[in-house]
């Protein structure tokens, strides 16, 4: 069994950021010690049930786990590798975001053990930093990139792109400021307009129109061309890095591997009993907490995922990676042959038109395949 990834969830922001439809919360009062001790006893709770499996990665992940206390992430760190077995390479990360409070924490999350730090910056621009409603500024980003990487053997950070009225030129010279600052690894993702939020409020009466599909795929192409000439390869469809630097945790989500997921609204997936299940806990952190202070654990659902399920969602997640969809791995972890879970009509033209290609055992989306992937996944997976 492939080691697992554990994924931790914080769901306190300092401001909600109009564009995001993560499970983030604003909060006049945190109260700390009561959150950590239910992460604690939700982990515990969870490790229990999965035994002393392997351990591959943490992810800190938000909201805004950068608002952690250090010590709770210490003690978090401190009970996954009591109750897992951790090897001495094990991936740690926190999200983090450059203001000016979370990045005096840096050296305390490192020595709490964390090794890999992944900066939310989302962009070097400043009109676009107040667009966005991030609460820092360029030059508070610049400042934690730098402090970050004397500090943090591995970093990330995250950029936005396909803004409102975004020029091709502005987002080349934009991305390569940023690459000249980076450490291994970017995660370069397109602005999409998520139900619910405040930009589709927005979007909705017009007030905020996207680049279409040219310009929006000429963005993309840009992004890849500049990552290259910096030495960083797109290893799946928004992430780029050095070989070697790829995130050992999100490689687990897009493999389909076992990841439990602990906290707020966090969702996992798990093998018990010869069953692979779809795990999710309460969303609102004052009912989660509640419920874990009362049961142990905050989960609101729990079910055995069929085999069609199955290889849906390791056909959705896996034709992101550059590497492609192993067959054999495929049908041992579905128990559905690959051939079987795609519309054979739409594979073959889509092979024809070199979007898909089978390439030693993998189906592999080519840059085409990439550049429209979720039109193609949306005709070809059943």
């Amino acid at each position: 069994m492939d080691p697992l990834a554990l994924y931790i969830h914080w769901p306190f922001c300092l401001a909600k950021c109009p564009y995001c439809d993560f499970n983030s919360h604003v909060r006049d009062r945190i109260p700390q010690a009561r959150f950590r001790a239910a992460l604690r006893a939700e982990l515990a709770w969870e490790a229990d049930r999965l035994g002393r499996r392997q351990l591959g990665s943490i992810f800190f992940g938000g909201g805004t786990p950068s608002l952690m206390q250090p010590e709770t992430v210490a003690a978090l760190i401190d009970d996954a590798r009591a109750r897992f077995d951790a090897g001495p390479d094990l991936e740690i990360t926190l999200e983090a975001n450059p203001t000016s409070v979370e990045a005096a924490r840096l050296d305390a999350f490192r020595q709490a053990g964390v090794n890999r730090l992944s900066l939310g910056v989302q962009s070097l621009d400043p009109e676009a930093l107040r667009m966005l409603g991030r609460q820092h500024s360029v030059a508070q980003a610049r400042a934690a990139l730098e402090t970050a990487r004397a500090i943090f053997p591995r970093l990330s950070f995250d950029l936005i792109y396909t803004r409102p009225g975004q020029a091709l030129a502005a987002w080349r010279a934009e991305l390569r400021a940023a690459l000249a600052l980076a450490a291994d690894h970017l995660s370069l993702y397109q602005l999409t307009i998520e139900p619910g939020t405040a930009f589709a409020t927005r979007h909705a009466r017009g007030e905020i129109v996207l680049p279409d599909g040219d310009a929006a795929a000429a963005l993309y192409e840009a992004t890849a061309e500049a990552a290259a000439q910096f030495g960083l390869r797109a290893y799946e469809v928004s992430n780029y890095a050095r070989p070697g630097a790829e995130s050992r945790h999100n490689l687990a989500y897009w493999r389909y591997a076992d990841y439990a997921g602990i906290g707020p609204g966090a969702h996992g997936r798990i093998t018990l009993g010869g069953d692979l299940l779809a795990t999710r806990r309460h969303r609102a952190p004052e009912v989660w907490v509640g419920r874990v202070e009362q049961n142990g654990h905050g989960t609101t659902e729990q079910m055995v995922l069929a085999m069609a399920d199955k290889a849906r969602e390791m056909l959705l997640m896996g034709l992101r990676l550059t590497e492609g969809i192993d067959a054999a791995r495929f049908a041992a972890r579905t128990g559905v042959a690959l051939e079987a879970a795609v519309d054979p009509d739409v594979l073959d033209q889509a092979v024809a038109e070199a979007y898909l290609e089978w390439r030693a055992e993998r189906l592999v989306a080519l840059p085409a395949g990439r550049l429209r992937l979720d039109a193609l996944l949306a005709a070809l997976v059943r």
